[in-house]
């Protein structure tokens, strides 16, 4: 079986290339990648190459596909699975393994470690690890991106699981949100942000009763509203302020004066920049909980807090990188029942335009970019697709559907797009 996939052999060294994957052996499964998000993790794994954690020493030698965040379609099933596995069964992969005797330890992370397993490929081998640690799952949804997506949305469902409050007067830790409590989320409307937000207000339990969105653009304040407005929120029994924090003098007042003057029981962070953390130290009320959601590239990266408040009004600290298996059980749920992640879709593409896009991807403005990896398709703009069917049809007609979609992406618009296309 031949695939095409992007494949990592160094620092900034990301490479299209056609190749024969083995045979799978009665342990392994063979699959079918239809659609891959583009993940800034991936981004700083291509530009850190093997000084990456998750990328193996000898990448130059035994390159490595990249991306994480992807479904497909299974297409054989090695003896040992076929009573929990079938051909034609939709799943996801939960990336974060934990196995001891993957490619780098612990850390091994299909998107990172493994030559023939990846999101940005047209077909892969799934190892027994995979399947041993109960990580890969099948998806019973609509579509296949809401499938990609549930990876990134399980991000935001494992932060706000691990947030945690302490009992007065005890030591125990009582994991989550405060249900009913006040929260923030700053730098809050960028890909992840947005799923923090709808998972906030979709979910069941643990909502807060106050939700301050805050970020310094207003066109994606708007989108954001947009998306998810004051009034869809009242519906879910939450009151949603989006602030732009721009202009205000002194943004941590700003922000607490929408709660009274009080602080709040959750603060998430959502942009790896020092005043943002700083700010959002000086919103915790008493035993609030700061999660510092955003992952920095820098190892030096520090933020001042206020250890005063630590010791005397129990404030804390906690940061989480990726959701467990459970937590993308929770998103893949939340799929299959219709919950649609298009909102955090801007931009559609094929896998040749995987590597530019990845090494720039912090340059590239929107939300998430979602790869159709059978397809040979330059990284598009949802809002270009009018002007793009002036001259070609598929265009014209992917935006006829995005519009009756509110300008989102959806299952029609994707279906419509793979049956342009020849598949590889």
């Amino acid at each position: 079986m031949k695939t095409r996939a992007v494949r990592l052999y160094g620092k900034k060294d990301l490479r299209v290339e056609e190749f024969d994957l083995p045979p799978i052996k009665e342990y392994e499964i063979l699959a079918k990648v239809v659609s891959d998000s583009l993940c800034m993790s991936s981004y700083k794994a291509a530009i850190q190459g093997c000084d990456h954690k998750r990328i193996p020493d000898d990448a130059a030698e035994k390159p490595v596909i990249i991306g994480h965040e992807f479904a497909g379609e299974i297409m054989e099933v090695g003896s040992r699975w076929s009573g929990q596995f079938s051909a034609g069964d939709k799943f996801a992969i939960q990336p974060a393994l934990n196995y001891p005797d993957g490619p780098v330890g612990l850390l091994g992370a299909p998107g990172y470690s493994y030559q023939y397993l990846g999101g940005n490929a047209t077909y892969v081998v799934i190892p027994k690890e995979v399947m041993e640690m109960g990580c890969l799952l099948v998806y019973k949804g609509p579509g296949y991106y809401p499938a990609s997506m549930a990876e990134p949305y399980s991000c935001v469902i494992g932060a706000m699981h691990a947030n945690y409050h302490i009992r007065p007067g005890t030591y125990v830790h009582d994991m989550e949100i405060v249900d009913g409590g006040k929260m923030a989320l700053l730098a809050g409307v960028g890909p992840m942000g947005l799923a923090a937000i709808s998972y906030a207000l979709n979910r069941e339990g643990h909502k807060p009763s106050l939700l301050v969105v805050t970020d310094i653009d207003q066109d994606r304040l708007d989108r954001a509203a947009h998306l998810y407005s004051p009034d869809y929120a009242k519906e879910r029994g939450v009151e949603l302020h989006y602030v732009n924090t721009a202009a205000a003098e002194d943004p941590a007042a700003h922000i607490k004066a929408i709660n009274g003057g009080e602080g709040y029981n959750d603060v998430f962070v959502f942009a790896p920049v020092s005043k943002v953390i700083e700010q959002a130290d000086q919103l915790l009320a008493f035993d609030g909980c700061l999660n510092f959601f955003a992952g920095p590239a820098d190892t030096s990266f520090s933020a001042k807090l206020n250890f005063y408040n630590v010791h005397y009004s129990f404030t804390h600290i906690v940061g989480t990188s990726g959701g467990n298996t459970d937590d993308i059980k929770e998103s893949l749920d939340l799929m299959e029942k219709g919950l649609d992640p298009s909102g955090l879709i801007t931009h559609i593409g094929g896998l040749d335009a995987v590597p530019e896009a990845t090494l720039n991807l912090p340059g590239i403005s929107g939300g998430k970019k979602l790869i159709y990896n059978h397809l040979e398709m330059p990284l598009t703009a949802i809002t270009d697709f009018r002007q793009l069917g002036e001259k070609n049809p598929m265009f014209s007609d992917l935006a006829d559907i995005c519009d009756l979609h509110g300008g989102l992406w959806s299952v029609e618009a994707e279906e419509l797009l793979l049956s342009y296309k020849h598949e590889s």
